[in-house]
């Protein structure tokens, strides 16, 4: 029998692998993932997603350890401050969003320069997951799921829209508005950014008076995109004190309870889903699997949304939600 000729590097990297996963197996894998607040209505879910994926690392004697932002000020330069506690603690692999990559790739070059697997999540795309040379990425690519955001918009009548930013500066939500700016536009429209200051970004009362002030000052607006689910609860008590209520149509990216049953009632259009549970489950178990036992999914990137939420599929969304996995 003739055998195919092996290739020496593909063996070696194989055998590196293999042993890798055995060592990772014999002292329990430890797992660093960096995340958003804890009181923030999406990262909970991503940290329920963690939550669960965890159960399964315990089960062979890995540990998942969370560390969390405790604002969103410099959201940037203290995710990187994460990364470098994550090395220093001797993580055997991180999970991050990639934010802001001006203020965290040195940070994530320095992980992997230390041996450490990096595995982007969330935020950064699966271009910078490629120039970094990182594991994967898994999530939503945020320039297309503005750009879905922009055309339904425009498609549903809408030609002025304004895209509330509370966190100014993050690549991710920049991605977002000028998706926005781009999809309304291929349907007629136009959508201009409405930037807040960072420390606005859970504030309800000086968004919702933002809004509130934008739209009084321009009655052509017909439409407000906010870049978060808590953005978006905000942005309904600003068109309601505007008396707006009806004429204004709010979306959102990402949702909450408030947001579903605005959209079950007709209050808001839809909006932009990109599963946060399954974010955070697949980035602890895909960090795992790749450590623990040398595997790896062979799609790059793992893309979790965009999906649309509206009147035609509300209801199974809310049910969903009510599981605590929407």
């Amino acid at each position: 029998m003739k055998f195919p000729k092996l290739n020496m590097k593909t063996v070696l990297m194989a055998t590196v692998l293999a042993f890798g996963a055995q060592a990772a197996l014999a002292e329990g894998v430890s797992i660093a993932v960096v995340g958003g607040k804890a009181d923030d209505p999406f990262f909970a879910k991503v940290k329920k997603g963690i939550d669960d994926a965890t159960l399964v690392v315990a089960a062979h004697g890995g540990t998942v350890n969370y560390l969390m932002l405790q604002n969103y000020d410099n959201i940037g330069g203290d995710a990187a401050n994460l990364v470098r506690t994550a090395i220093s603690q001797g993580a055997s692999v991180i999970a991050v969003p990639n934010w802001v990559p001006d203020a965290q790739d040195e940070a994530i070059k320095a992980a992997m320069d230390a041996g450490i697997p990096v595995l982007l999540y969330n935020s950064g795309g699966a271009d910078k997951a490629k120039e970094l040379g990182a594991i994967n990425y898994i999530g939503n690519e945020e320039y297309p799921a503005g750009l879905a955001a922009g055309a339904y918009f425009g498609s549903h009548g809408f030609k002025n829209v304004i895209c509330v930013n509370t966190v100014p500066g993050a690549q991710n939500l920049e991605d977002r508005c000028k998706g926005v700016a781009d999809g309304i536009a291929k349907e007629g429209g136009v959508s201009t950014q409405l930037p807040l200051p960072a420390s606005s970004f859970g504030d309800p009362t000086a968004v919702a008076e933002a809004i509130k002030a934008t739209l009084m000052k321009d009655p052509t607006i017909n439409g407000v995109a906010t870049i978060s689910a808590a953005d978006a609860n905000s942005a309904a008590t600003g068109i309601e004190q505007a008396a707006l209520t009806g004429k204004v149509q709010l979306a959102s990216f990402d949702m909450d309870g408030a947001g579903l049953d605005r959209i079950k009632a007709g209050t808001q259009l839809f909006a932009v889903d990109q599963q946060p549970w399954l974010q955070g489950f697949l980035a602890v178990s895909m960090a795992d699997a790749y450590v623990s036992f040398g595997t790896a999914i062979a799609t790059a990137p793992v893309l979790t949304g965009p999906g649309i939420v509206d009147t035609a599929n509300v209801d199974a969304t809310i049910a969903g939600a009510a599981a605590g996995f929407r």
